[in-house]
Order: C-alpha cells, then sequence, then structure tokens
C-alpha cells in the first residue's frame, strides 16, 4: 500500500481504530482458563508423544534485562543480579527434561527460537550450557530454523561467534527507533553505530538471515525522523524487517505509565508512519510479508507468502509448520494436540511447580471442532489474505457459505469491510485487499465468536 493510499483512508480510521485483538492465537490468551494445568497438559504431551514422526517447534524464554524499555509488552525480569539468572537456568532444564521425557521418542525440532527479555544476557559459558541441554534432550535437525533474538547493547562479537558456531542461524536485532528524542522517551539509547558493528559481527560471523525489529506509534515520532530510522536499516540490508505497531496497555503492562501519552502519535499519524515504512521497505526491493514484515525476494518468508502457505505462531510468521509447538520458561506457550498451556508469569510460581516435580502450566485452553475452523479462517487471514473455500470443505467437511452465514452477512453490512473495499468475496473465497490489509484485524474480530463476552473490558490494544 502507497503512502498516497494510506492517507486517503483516513476517514475511516475513527470507525475501524477500535480495541481487538492482534491474533497471534486463536483463541487469544485472554481466553485461557486456570482450570487447565499440570494435568491437562500431562495429557496432551501424552497423546503427542505417540506421534513421534511428526516434527516439534521449540521456544525458550530467557525474561531478563539490565534495564526496562518502558514500551516494552513482553514478559521480562530487571535484575543485575546475575545469581538470579543462573538459578532461573538450572529450573530451566529441570523443565526441559520434564518436556522430553513426557514426548517419548518425539524428540525432532524444525524451528527453535530463543527469545525474551535478552537472551543474550547471559555468558557464553551459560549459553553454551543451554544450547547442550537442549541438544540432550531434544533431536535439532540439520535443516532446524535456530533463532535468537539480540539486544545490540549488551551484544558482544564473542556471543556472536559463539552462537554461530553452536549452530544459530538467524539472529532477530531490536532496534525500535534511532532517533535520541524518541530513545529518550522509551528509555532505549542506541546508535546507528553500534547497530552497524554488531550487524557487521554477525555477518561476519555467518549469520547469513537477519532480521530488524522497529517500531511504529511511539512517543515523539514523526514521518521525518521514521523516515532516517528507515533509511538507516535498509542501508544495512537485512533480510527482513518487522514494523511492529506500538501497543499502549497501560493498564496490563504498568510500567508504559512512564510514557508521556500526550506524545503518542495520533492516529492519523501512526498510520502514516506505517505507510511511510511500507512505502519505503517496497521502493528498497523488500516484499510485504503478512500485517507488519517485509523480506527480500529470495528470503523464504516472501517465496512462502506469493505461494499463500505462510504460517503464524507464538514465534512469529514461520514457513516449517510442526503440527506442536512446546514451549520453555516462564510465561512461554505450548501449542500441543488441540491445546494452548501458558507456563506461570512469576519466578516463585515457576520455580514452586517444577520444585513439585509439575510442569510450571498457570492457565490453557482446549480448542474445540468450532474454534479450529475459526482459527483456520482468522490465520488464513492474517498470513496470506485469503481463505478458500474449498479448502475448508476439504479440510473441516463444511460448506463455508452455511457455517459462516452470520459472520458473511456482517462483513457485506452497509458501511463493512466489503463495502469499504478492505474485502472482496467471489466463488474461490475471502480476499484481503491492499487497502484491507491496514484493517484486517477487523474483519478478522467478524469471525471470533468470545469477543461479545469481553463486554468492552480493556484486554486488547488498538486495531490501528
Amino acid at each position: 500500500m502507497t503512502f498516497e493510499s494510506t492517507v486517503a483512508v483516513a476517514e475511516l480510521l475513527k470507525k475501524y481504530d477500535c480495541p481487538g485483538p492482534r491474533y497471534t492465537s486463536y483463541p487469544t490468551a485472554v481466553d485461557f482458563s486456570s482450570s487447565f494445568g499440570d494435568r491437562e497438559f500431562r495429557a496432551c504431551l501424552e497423546a503427542a508423544s505417540a506421534r513421534s514422526h511428526m516434527p516439534l517447534s521449540l521456544y525458550i524464554h530467557l525474561p531478563f534485562c539490565e534495564q526496562r524499555c518502558t514500551y516494552c509488552g513482553c514478559t521480562v525480569i530487571i535484575t543485575q543480579q546475575r545469581e538470579v539468572a543462573a538459578r532461573y537456568l538450572e529450573y530451566l532444564e529441570r523443565e526441559l527434561a520434564l518436556l522430553a521425557a513426557a514426548l517419548g521418542r518425539r524428540r525432532r525440532v524444525v524451528q527453535h527460537h530463543w527469545g525474551g527479555g535478552t537472551p543474550t544476557y547471559f555468558s557464553l559459558e551459560q549459553i553454551e550450557r543451554l544450547t547442550r541441554t537442549i541438544e540432550r534432550h531434544f533431536d535439532l535437525d540439520p535443516d532446524a530454523e535456530r533463532a535468537i533474538e539480540i539486544d545490540p547493547r549488551v551484544t558482544s562479537p564473542e556471543q556472536l561467534e559463539l552462537l554461530r558456531a553452536l549452530g544459530f542461524n538467524r539472529l532477530s536485532m531490536g532496534v525500535q527507533d534511532f532517533t535520541p528524542e524518541v530513545q529518550d522517551a522509551i528509555n532505549r539509547r542506541q546508535s546507528v553505530a553500534l547497530t552497524r558493528h554488531i550487524y557487521g559481527h554477525a555477518r561476519a560471523a555467518g549469520f547469513e538471515s537477519i532480521n530488524v525489529d522497529l517500531i511504529y506509534g511511539l512517543p515523539r515520532q514523526s514521518l521525518q525522523t521514521f523516515q532516517n530510522t528507515l533509511y538507516s536499516v535498509i542501508d544495512m540490508r537485512p533480510n527482513r524487517a518487522a514494523v511492529y505497531s506500538y501497543a499502549h496497555v497501560p493498564w496490563l503492562r504498568p510500567h508504559q505509565k512512564g510514557i508521556n501519552a500526550a506524545e503518542l502519535p495520533g492516529t492519523a499519524l501512526k498510520l502514516e508512519l506505517f505507510g511511510l515504512a511500507t512505502e519505503t521497505f517496497l521502493a528498497a526491493g523488500y516484499e510485504p510479508i503478512g500485517i507488519d514484515h517485509f523480506a527480500l525476494p529470495d528470503d523464504e518468508l516472501a517465496v512462502a507468502a506469493r505461494d499463500r502457505r505462510l504460517h503464524r505462531n507464538f514465534m512469529g510468521y514461520t514457513t516449517r509448520r510442526a503440527p506442536d509447538m512446546i514451549g520453555a520458561g516462564v510465561s512461554a506457550i505450548s501449542e500441543v494436540d488441540g491445546a494452548f498451556a501458558q507456563n506461570a508469569k512469576t519466578l516463585p510460581r515457576y520455580y514452586s511447580a517444577v520444585d513439585a516435580g509439575h510442569f510450571p502450566v498457570d492457565r490453557g485452553y482446549v480448542l474445540s471442532a468450532d474454534d479450529t475452523v475459526r482459527r483456520h479462517v482468522i490465520t488464513q487471514l492474517m498470513c496470506n489474505f485469503h481463505v478458500g473455500r474449498s479448502r475448508v470443505r476439504e479440510t473441516f467437511g463444511l460448506d463455508f457459505d452455511t457455517y459462516f452465514s452470520a459472520e458473511l452477512e456482517t462483513l457485506h453490512r452497509p458501511g463493512g469491510p466489503v463495502a469499504n473495499g478492505f474485502l472482496t468475496i467471489d466463488d474461490t473465497g475471502l480476499t484481503v485487499t491492499r487497502t484491507g490489509r491496514l484493517f484486517v484485524r477487523n474483519i478478522c474480530m467478524a469471525f471470533d465468536r468470545y469477543l461479545p463476552s469481553h463486554d468492552g473490558r480493556p484486554v486488547f490494544s488498538r486495531t490501528i
């Protein structure tokens, strides 16, 4: 979508800029229940273990940071006491042993990701120790995607060399915005020179796939300053870039109260910032991926997007689908045998469960048959901007028009997504238009049967 067309839809913002899910999962995490715990998760793992020939995805959550960025929406622990992190690794190793035992011979991993927090908060010895523990319990496929999030401010060339030697092959590098005034407002000072230095070392170490994370909608951002950030990033030529919308949810993340809400861009400017990012990346030869990513044409995500076979899980967009995803560490979410399971978000609860020999699951959700159908539709719309009628019929044995008659009526209402040109519906299925990609979360909300139950409570960020 071009900058000019972004401005042209500005009059629709007031109507469509409302609280709504990001649909990282469906049902969303706010619908998980505390009635799902260790016993229920064990049953899911036991069922999954019987499919020993099927691959896995494995996510490791490493929550520690030396200081807090006020925009952050992740589960993090701020400490400079290294013994706290050392103890966490001991419990993480014990949880991994529990998971491996429950999975039996089902150990092959095709997608592996370390997130945080700041995974490079840990020392060289700790990074290698955790890697060896994972390799002892799981079989990492030779062609597996092995990714790690890094913060250039705390990552050393020695860490990059070790990570590459250990088999990591993709980096996700946090930038957000290079503008000093913006960085002051979000408590994250990071120069272009430092970022280039670490980026260069990553390339020299042999990392052929590097992603850079940016955020639009941060306090004090302007079109001119964000343009400078975009040019600096493109000049490094990362394989991928993520341009996330800042989610201001101080009722969920109290530290975000440190951000002056009066300095946040208004809805119209926020949309212009994303339009500018889109225009700039496209002009530089990148292709749009999903709702907020860009990739060079030969990147596997770009190829998958062109073929409409892009997928997304709690680790982000991927082409390496595995029927089950295992999450380890505080707050990590697993998706196993048709159920979601989320670990405890605090260290005391996490440690207490592991000490008792239990999985540290605090809450979860078992998908119904209806959930599974709706998840397919929402995932296809969010990832590939298309859902086919024949695919639904072949996969679920359902007639799309009959099953979703009420939803189709909602989409066709005067002033709705179809009338506004966000969506086309024909004999093949539903296709999101270029303009509609900005509003795809709103489109998906029509298929979400749980939204009415939230009754306007402040649980979601705004859709634009």
